[in-house]
């Protein structure tokens, strides 16, 4: 066989591999209809399936921009067909996935919408771009990330993850200030700080030592952010 031959023959497997990944993705989403928005990142199908986003996690209800992220998502897909990439189900019997219409990632669209932050526990191919579409919501201050007009009242003095944990918050300004602060899941803890005051906590098994974040806000906005792996 000739070297020209040869460089065909593997442009032709090439470009069939190509091929077959691109087909397989393709045939791997699922077209279905939403027939209720729960909350941000929750949604209900027309199967009376529950699906959760993937990768994202937006506000809890009675926080600042949970029906911001709610609306978003109603105003977006509410009735409208969508496609589904499906990975498994979550420990609540929800499916996990990432959701398109018009081609366009909502999980993604969330985060660039500063309605949600990144929330993973096993990285995919998807993880990249997410991270840098939150990111840009907050070099940019949209939603979530938009600063407090309290914004460097308040400093971590100590933030210790491994057992026994302990977060250590001082104001370092001359009012009060109504605060909460939250982890990458759930966890959440509301607390009062009163001028040039310090806030000690002590936590079991709370803070993933793995990664994780913590989000402390007032009521007009994120006061400070800090993410470690």
């Amino acid at each position: 066989m000739s070297i020209k031959q040869i460089i065909i023959a593997i442009l032709f497997v090439t470009s069939g591999l190509f091929y077959y990944n691109l087909t397989d993705t393709t045939t791997n989403l699922q077209t279905t209809k939403v027939t209720q928005i729960i909350d941000g990142d929750t949604i209900k199908l027309q199967n009376s399936q529950t699906l959760r986003l993937l990768g994202i996690n937006t506000p809890e209800k009675n926080m600042p921009y949970y029906q911001e992220a709610k609306q978003f998502l109603i105003n977006l897909i509410q009735n409208k067909s969508i496609q589904i990439e499906p990975h498994g189900t979550g420990k609540y019997g929800r499916t996990l996935a990432y959701i398109f219409i018009d081609n366009k990632n909502i999980n993604r669209e969330l985060l660039s919408q500063g309605l949600a932050t990144l929330y993973y526990y096993d990285k995919d191919s998807h993880y990249n771009k997410l991270k840098l579409s939150e990111e840009q919501a907050r070099l940019n201050q949209i939603g979530l990330w938009k600063k407090s007009p309290n914004f460097g009242c308040l400093k971590i003095l100590k933030f210790k993850t491994d057992e026994p944990e302990i977060l250590i918050l001082q104001n370092l300004c001359d009012e009060i200030l109504d605060i909460t602060y939250k982890d990458d899941a759930t966890h959440i803890y509301r607390v009062t700080l009163q001028p040039n005051s310090q806030h000690t906590k002590t936590f079991s098994h709370i803070w993933n030592t793995d990664g994780d974040s913590i989000y402390i806000h007032d009521n007009e906005g994120l006061l400070l952010f800090h993410r470690y792996q």
